[in-house]
């Protein structure tokens, strides 16, 4: 029996600032509520909503957390962890840029950045299992990505290392979360190592197929990376554990395509836009993700480089709401059906004795 998808629900990284209702955990879960959503996904890195040090250590705390966001008509769907996650696996080359995800006393130092990721990441899992939360969406962080394309010629052995590297340092982490009960999802992104199907599964090959590794799945990059995420679903929905509802389109011409010629966002082939405004397929990715017995969250991830993020969220919610398919329990022509025996069944295929 196919499962039923939850939602809609909102991804508060987008939307946290500095000004309210932005700028506390009750405060925009209010916000949310009143725009129709059910449910939240919350940055675990974000101090202004949420304290992951004391969600480690303390039930309590959780239980307060839980509740402020029950009074105002939300449910917890996940904790996400992708600046963390990140920060697990970084080429030298990103260094200087992912400083800033990480405190200041371990900028310019590699290695303590990483070691406070893998606390922050462990502190996560006791935090998901004090929330009540089966899933954590995350990023693999990246070695490979800065040798996607294979000109100059890659060395032999490159990538292996590569994943296998990313599989060592992500191996503890996962096994924590097992120990939680709790899927780490990863987001298939560019800038992560893995970012399509053929990458998660050499990442899920160098884990020797660990039952935590699983996905978030964000329609969003397949489209501007001209891939099947209608196929993908079925070849990876039992891997699929979490859902960033995000529309993009692609739009190349005679100037730039996939690569986009390093232009910004506003002027590139493929941009990230608000739910409808894009080319995705909600029907079809709605309709397979419900075939296959999807049953977790429906989140919206606002990310669109033209419309307002408040107006991209108010039409978020009834948008997904739309989409999501109420499962039946009955065939369509039941009416015409009537009742079976060994008899009947034997006498309709010409079997005698």
């Amino acid at each position: 029996m196919p499962g039923a998808i939850k939602g809609p629900a909102i991804f508060l990284a987008q939307f946290a600032g500095d000004l309210a209702p932005f700028n506390s955990l009750d405060a925009i879960t209010k916000w949310a509520g009143e725009l129709g959503y059910e449910g939240v996904q919350i940055p675990a890195w974000d101090t202004r909503l949420f304290d992951l040090d004391r969600a480690a250590e303390s039930k309590g705390y959780c239980d307060e957390v839980a509740g402020i966001c029950a009074g105002n008509g939300v449910q917890i769907t996940e904790l996400a962890t992708h600046l963390l996650g990140q920060l697990i696996a970084v080429h030298p080359a990103y260094d200087a840029q992912f400083d800033a995800f990480a405190p200041q006393e371990v900028a310019g130092n590699p290695a303590a950045r990483q070691a406070w990721a893998v606390q922050q990441m462990l502190k996560a899992a006791k935090a998901s299992r004090n929330l009540g939360l089966d899933v954590s969406a995350s990023f693999t962080g990246s070695l490979a990505f800065p040798f996607l394309y294979p000109w100059p010629q890659r060395p032999a052995g490159l990538i292996d290392e590569a994943f296998g590297e990313l599989a060592r340092r992500w191996t503890p982490i996962l096994n924590a979360y097992e120990d939680q009960g709790v899927d780490v999802a990863y987001e298939l992104h560019p800038g992560e190592d893995v970012f399509d199907g053929a990458t998660f599964e050499m990442f899920l090959d160098a884990l020797d197929g660990h039952k935590r590794c699983t996905i978030n799945y964000d329609p969003s990059h397949f489209l501007l990376q001209q891939l099947d995420y209608l196929g993908f679903i079925d070849l990876y929905h039992d891997r699929i554990s979490a859902f960033h509802v995000k529309d993009a389109e692609f739009n190349p011409d005679a100037r730039q395509g996939v690569y986009s010629g390093y232009q910004p966002w506003l002027n590139r082939a493929g941009r990230f836009r608000s739910l409808g405004d894009g080319q995705v397929d909600f029907i079809g990715i709605f309709s397979r993700l419900a075939t296959h017995g999807y049953d977790g969250w429906a989140v919206l991830e606002w990310e669109c480089c033209l419309k307002h993020p408040e107006t991209g969220a108010a039409e978020g919610a009834p948008f997904i709401r739309d989409h999501i398919i109420h499962v039946t329990d009955k065939a369509f022509d039941d009416f015409a059906g009537g009742d079976s025996n060994p008899a009947l069944l034997k006498s309709m295929l010409g079997i005698t004795g």
